[in-house]
């Protein structure tokens, strides 16, 4: 059967072609090894059950693998610690599969007349002295039950069973090792240690091992996904080229990797080249029914906090501690909307996540203002070409005209004006993302492709004459960076009655065209 790439269910490398993740696997068998109790804690389809699943398909030879999963309904219907504790006794029956003792043994204790944690840990204790392996125990889906009581509870009593293993030196007394699964964190769930106490709490997973990972794909891990799609297709594209190309929109989100590689196989003719990424990424983001892209937008409409935030990273080029102990920057980790830059700044994630969010605040603006969009056609030439200063000049007229009597107008919603005029011009034809200067928060590189070209636009805020030309030196740097001959430096002055400049115009900078303009 031939290989496909995979953007649904857990990856089977018999079937799908994937990244080659054996030296990120490696941790996880590192910490079982150790008998370490550890959590899995990544955003949505971000490799979760992939990891699981490869711990049960490369570890079962030296350990008893147990997998299971707390459904999310299965919450409702825990009404008493006997209730939980047969769940949890039938959810271990169904993976043993054949092995009849381990089946039965659990049977039996199915069919005590009423568990509790301490007859269940006992159970544990003699089922864990009877397997002739280690037993490692992987829950998926814990998050979905992180509420509920009587899980919290049953992890405590896991909690307190490790620690006893410990104490007394008994590496059988009870499971190996338990991996938990799922997207927000277990080590900050907290419990009252006492039913009677109010104020004392104590987390019921806080033996959990501590260890470092990136689960993203980085340019060469990609490429041996690719190279194994080549070796079966043999289309002589450039693998590591479109590694790197792959990489740049996606910052190596495990599913959006797989989702641009799905799409030109599958969709786009195989076209394994910089357009083709760059189709597959403009598919990705109008793709309404995407579960990653749905996720985006409903946690910002759930959590108002999480999306000012993102608003302001994205549009309003706000410089934020990434590791900040703030509750909207915590969400933004948990879900992976946002990462850290070299400077432990919080940027979004990923250029994709970072259109939708554009596409989402844009469309949000033009309904609350009512706003008509641009008209496409006259800011395209007879080649199909952006007449990107026509653009910029129709622009600043617009601004000049809504914004002229009002003090109101606040200096970062220029920026984000722009790319509202702009999107609707590009929109179906061209791509668009922002490159914020760390260095620098009053100034923001748009970069647009459009007709296989690319126009950098460097929006800014006038701080004298000193600045302007400072401005001009670091658009010319960075034009050579991207091989380019031309730029557009579009200005925001907020200075009442006073004309900094009173029309747009080409000037020459160190062997470079500038379009500058002073909104």
């Amino acid at each position: 059967m031939a290989k496909e790439f995979n953007t649904a269910v857990t990856c089977n490398p018999q079937r799908h072609y994937m990244v080659d993740v054996t030296s990120k696997m490696k941790v996880f068998e590192r910490l079982i090894n150790s008998g370490k109790y550890f959590t899995i804690t990544y955003a949505r389809q971000f490799g979760k059950s992939t990891s699981l699943n490869w711990i049960l398909h490369n570890m079962s030879d030296n350990y008893l693998v147990i997998p299971i999963s707390f459904e999310s309904s299965a919450s409702e219907d825990w009404n008493s610690t006997d209730n939980f504790c047969k769940y949890f006794c039938k959810k271990i029956i169904e993976p043993l599969g054949k092995i009849s003792d381990y089946q039965s043994f659990w049977i039996d204790v199915t069919n005590t007349e009423k568990l509790d944690y301490d007859i269940l840990a006992s159970k544990i204790t003699e089922f864990c002295k009877h397997v002739s392996k280690k037993v490692v125990l992987t829950i998926d889906e814990v998050d979905k039950s992180l509420d509920n009581e009587l899980f919290l509870r049953f992890l405590a009593m896991l909690r307190n069973m490790y620690l006893d293993r410990e104490k007394f030196n008994d590496n059988n007394y009870t499971f190996w090792s338990v991996v938990l699964a799922g997207v927000y964190d277990v080590k900050s769930m907290k419990i009252k240690i006492r039913p009677d106490e109010e104020h004392k709490f104590n987390s019921p997973w806080n033996v959990a091992a501590e260890y470092e990972l990136d689960m993203t794909f980085n340019p060469q891990e990609i490429s041996t996904m690719l190279a194994d799609y080549e070796n079966d297709h043999h289309i002589g594209f450039n693998i590591m080229e479109i590694s790197e190309e792959i990489y740049k929109y996606t910052s190596g989100y495990p599913v959006l990797v797989s989702r641009v590689c799905k799409l030109i196989d599958e969709s786009l003719n195989q076209e394994w080249t910089k357009e083709g990424v760059l189709k597959a990424v403009k598919k990705i983001t109008k793709d309404t029914n995407s579960t990653i892209l749905q996720t985006l937008t409903q946690n910002i409409e759930n959590y108002p906090d999480l999306k000012r935030l993102l608003r302001a990273i994205s549009l309003e080029n706000f410089h934020i501690n990434y590791y900040a102990k703030n509750f909207p920057i915590e969400l933004g980790r948990t879900f992976a909307f946002l990462r850290p830059n070299e400077h432990s700044q919080a940027q979004i994630h990923n250029l994709i996540f970072q259109q939708v969010l554009y596409d989402y605040f844009i469309a949000e603006n033009q309904i609350n203002s009512l706003q008509q969009p641009a008209p496409f056609g006259v800011f395209v030439d007879k080649k199909g070409d952006l007449n990107m200063p026509m653009i910029i000049n129709r622009f600043k007229d617009l601004v000049s005209q809504k914004h002229s009597k009002e003090d109101n107008f606040l200096e970062r919603e220029g920026r984000f004006m722009f790319i509202c005029f702009l999107k609707p011009i590009i929109n179906g034809t061209g791509f668009y993302y922002s490159e914020p200067e760390n260095d620098d928060s009053s100034r923001m590189d748009l970069v647009v492709t459009y007709n296989r070209k690319e126009y950098i636009i460097e929006l800014k805020i006038w701080h004298g004459t000193e600045y302007e030309i400072s401005g001009r030196e670091q658009l010319s740097e960075y034009l050579t960076t991207r091989n380019l001959s031309e730029g557009y430096l579009v200005t925001f002055s907020f200075l009442k009655n006073k004309v900094v400049q009173p029309k747009p115009e080409w000037i020459e900078y160190d062997g470079k065209r500038i379009y500058e303009a002073v909104v």
